[in-house]
């Protein structure tokens, strides 16, 4: 009885390198255009919300200033929530990004936590956070009651690098020793972009507004206990 002969088993070959090429350079550019778009749709949405003082805008609205279709629109942003979400994320980014470069020469890690309080308050001052405030006033408190999670994220690389800066300070014994790191970080963020923000709570605090080194001050006194070492 004859034997059977077994097939040899071909396994396919690897992609020519040519369409490997072909298909790298038409992904890359398809996402390059792809960020274009978007940063379309958010200058566009930041101009609005500069003219209007509020985000009181509507897609429609983004979608003309941007002179980009709604078809576009669609494909990268679920909806009006999302772009102002990504807004909010991009200027906490902004926002950490220049702390972290302003900072980077100090050696001393308290000497860094003040260049951090007084660049956060300061950064609520510009003509860029003008702009933006309403994402803060009006948006930022929304999405903390409807969407905690995304506030969470987006706040994540500022105080990520607020959290460096305490753990060494508490590291160099600089901080009160029952301090915790983290909580103090986070304390410290939201009460520098809470007082920014809202500027004095009164028309006589108006007047005379707090100012940034009255900042820096009663958090210095709150995570070294009063004791001055700067």
């Amino acid at each position: 009885m004859a034997q059977k002969t077994e097939l040899p088993v071909i396994t396919p070959t690897e992609e020519p390198a040519w369409k490997q090429r072909a298909v790298e350079r038409s992904t890359r550019a398809a996402k390059l255009r792809a960020e274009q778009r978007v940063v379309q749709f958010l200058d566009a949405a930041q101009a609005i919300i500069a003219e209007k003082g509020s985000i009181d805008l509507t897609v429609q609205e983004v979608v003309d200033r941007s002179r980009q279709s709604l078809r576009s629109f669609y494909q990268h942003f679920s909806g009006k929530h999302e772009l102002l979400l990504a807004l909010f994320e991009d200027a906490l980014n902004e926002s950490a990004r220049q702390i972290r470069e302003a900072s980077a020469a100090e050696p001393d890690p308290l000497g860094q936590l003040r260049i951090t309080v007084r660049l956060l308050y300061e950064q609520s001052h510009s003509d860029r956070a003008r702009q933006q405030r309403p994402l803060f006033t009006d948006f930022a408190p929304q999405l903390l009651v409807s969407h905690p999670a995304e506030v969470k994220v987006a706040h994540a690389p500022l105080l990520a690098l607020i959290t460096d800066m305490m753990t060494r300070a508490a590291a160099a014994g600089q901080l009160r020793p029952d301090l915790k790191p983290r909580r103090a970080a986070a304390m410290v963020m939201q009460t520098v972009m809470f007082l920014a923000q809202s500027n004095g709570v009164s028309e006589d605090e108006n007047v005379h507004p707090i100012t940034v080194e009255e900042v820096w001050d009663f958090c210095l006194t709150g995570f070294t206990g009063g004791v001055q070492t700067t």
